[in-house]
Formats: C-alpha cells, structure tokens, sequence
C-alpha cells in the first residue's frame, strides 16, 4: 500500500514509482501528447490551488455532499440488487477511487457487509491493466466483478473497458457511476452533469497518488501500471474530508434510493455539434462535463470554455475561478446534457 487511503477501505493495485519520473510542465506534455506520445507515458506537474480556488472547493462540498450522498446511494443499491454480497468493486483509478470507497462504506452502513474494494489502472487507447485483472480474478469470480468511476464524459473510458473485456467473457463491462451525462453507464446515480467536489482537486483529494502510468522502461512486465506518491503534500490531504463529508448524509438518503431526474437529448449528437460549430477535427480535444472540464484546466492546455449559463456559478464556480486564473475565455453556448466542456488548444499538427 502506498498514498493515504486506509487498507480496509481500498486495496491499491499500483506500483509506486516515486522519484522515477520526472512530471512535465502543462505546455510541455500538451506539445508531445499532440505529436503522438501518449499521455500515460508522462505525468504532469500537479496543480497547486490558489486560496481563493480552495474557498470555492470548500463551497463545492458544502453544497454538493448530501447530493453526492444520493447518488452513492441510487448505485450503491443498483449494484447491491445486482450483484449481492459476493460483488467486488473495482475502481478505476484515480477519479473513481474515492467513489468506490464511498460506495463499499453505503454498502457496509446499509447491509453490514465489508465489500472487496480494489483500485487499478485503464489507460485511453491503452486498455486496462492486465496483471491487475489477473491479481483480482485469482482470488474472486470473474462475475462478481463491478467496475466504478466517478462520471462519464464522452464515453471513452467505457468503450476502453468493452475492448478489454473482450479478454474476460465473464467479467461485466459496465460502470457504475455518480453522474453519467453520456448516458452509457448501467448503473449510475443520475444522469444530470452535477459536480461532484473530488473533481475540482487532483492527488489531494485522491490519496496523494497521481494519475496512472505505464512505460515499458519503468514498470516491468509483471508489475501493475504506476503511480507516485505525493509525500510532499501530505499536509494538504483532503482525501477522507471528502469522503466525511458525503458518507455523514448516508442515514438520511437511506429511504430514497430513486435515480434523479433524466434527460433526453444524446450526448454524442451534442459532441458532434460542437465539434462542427468550433471547427475541431479531433474528437479528443473536446472534454464535456463538469469533470473532465475542470481537468482540462488542471492539466492540459485549454482553449475555451463552454457554459450552459454564464451566470451559473453555483454549478461552476470552480471552472470559473481556474479559468480566470488562467486566462481562458468562457462562452456561454447552449449545452443540454452537459452544463460545461474543456476544449482543449490545438498545438501541433498530429
């Protein structure tokens, strides 16, 4: 075990390569991902909030808890119906670690049931992490098997787990999630594009671990995809006063295990459009929902912004904080599944 995370909440299947890679600066990384390396193969610098950025993550918590709470809850029991007490989560780190503990906590709070919970890596383009996978499948069965990650986005992640479940018939391919917006998960908490506060934070709201990696000359052929610890950042570490503050509304969401209101437009249509409308010819570089949108502005290089509202910043005030610290224009364009999407600056020509 290696970061903060507790070895009863999540059994971690990473190889902590601290001190072996070098993490890129933003402009740097953004010019090589656009020129054909891939972005696994590189970390970038982590992203160190302003204090005026971290009064808005705070805000975020205070007022997206009891709703992050609901939709732990809607999944949870989604999952439980489902599968039962022999389910196994497998989070898909880093964004969807945090989430499975949530999930293994409603689970062991409503049934008294401690849940296996373990965290490992898929990469885009990539796949999934295959000595992890075999790690897991000796010690459970393949169907028990539910993967979990926070949101979707445009889908990618899914359909890199659909290709990579092709080698393991047994294993269910479908993510559960809190927000799903693409409308492509098979279990999800809501289909509406709300903020969940662990997006907002990278490895300080994680378990100080960053992004997954892999490059064959640092992770051996029978070790799992790599991550580093950030022991420099212990201090900061809101990892558990994340997961506190949603699982304290556990007791009061225990009755309502509903999904939320549903949408009816289709999340590729809307991609599509906007790609057409901005004259962007690689699907990559548009990033829809809240989540991958503040991922944009924490690591890559963006370009614009889009909003459902310009005056939506109950919903959006991170984005708006890091976008003006950044110096990123925000456009007010007429999303339906979504209520905000990074695009990202093209650099290079691929």
């Amino acid at each position: 075990m290696f970061g903060t995370y507790k070895e009863n909440d999540v059994k971690i299947l990473l190889t902590d390569i601290s001190g072996k890679v070098k993490p890129l600066g933003t402009k740097e990384r953004e010019e090589r991902i656009q020129t054909g390396v891939h972005y696994s193969e590189m970390l970038p610098i982590e992203y160190e909030p302003s204090a005026a950025y971290m009064q808005i993550y705070q805000d975020a918590l205070l007022r997206y808890s009891k709703m992050t709470a609901k939709a732990v809850a809607v999944v949870a029991e989604q999952i439980w119906q489902q599968k039962g007490k022999n389910v196994v989560l497998v989070s898909l780190a880093r964004a969807g670690t945090s989430i499975g503990v949530l999930i293994k906590r409603y689970i062991a709070f409503r049934y008294h049931v401690e849940i296996p919970h373990y965290t490992i890596s898929i990469l885009r383009g990539r796949g999934i992490d295959h000595n992890a996978m075999a790690y897991i499948l000796s010690k459970h069965m393949a169907e028990d098997i539910q993967f979990v990650d926070g949101w979707t986005g445009k889908g990618a992640i899914q359909n890199e787990l659909n290709q990579a479940m092709k080698q393991y018939p047994n294993v269910d391919a479908g993510l559960a999630v809190l927000s799903d917006p693409a409308h492509i998960a098979s279990k999800y908490g809501t289909h509406e594009d709300f903020l969940i506060a662990s997006s907002c934070l990278n490895a300080t709201v994680s378990g100080l671990l960053s992004r997954t990696f892999y490059r064959k000359d640092i992770i051996g052929e029978n070790e799992f995809h790599g991550a580093i610890f950030y022991r420099n950042l212990m201090e900061q570490d809101v990892t558990y006063e994340f997961i506190h503050a949603v699982e304290q509304y556990f007791a009061i969401e225990e009755t309502d295990n509903t999904p939320m209101a549903d949408v009816s437009k289709t999340a590729k249509q809307e991609i599509e459009k906007i790609c057409a409308d901005f004259d962007i010819h690689d699907i990559h570089l548009v990033k829809p929902s809240i989540g991958e949108t503040t991922r944009v502005l924490l690591r890559r290089v963006p370009w614009k912004i889009l909003v459902h509202r310009l005056d939506d910043e109950e919903h959006l005030g991170q984005i708006y904080q890091l976008a003006k610290e950044k110096g990123v224009p925000i456009i007010e364009y007429p999303l339906e599944n979504y209520k905000a999407c990074g695009l990202i600056q093209k650099i290079a020509d691929n």
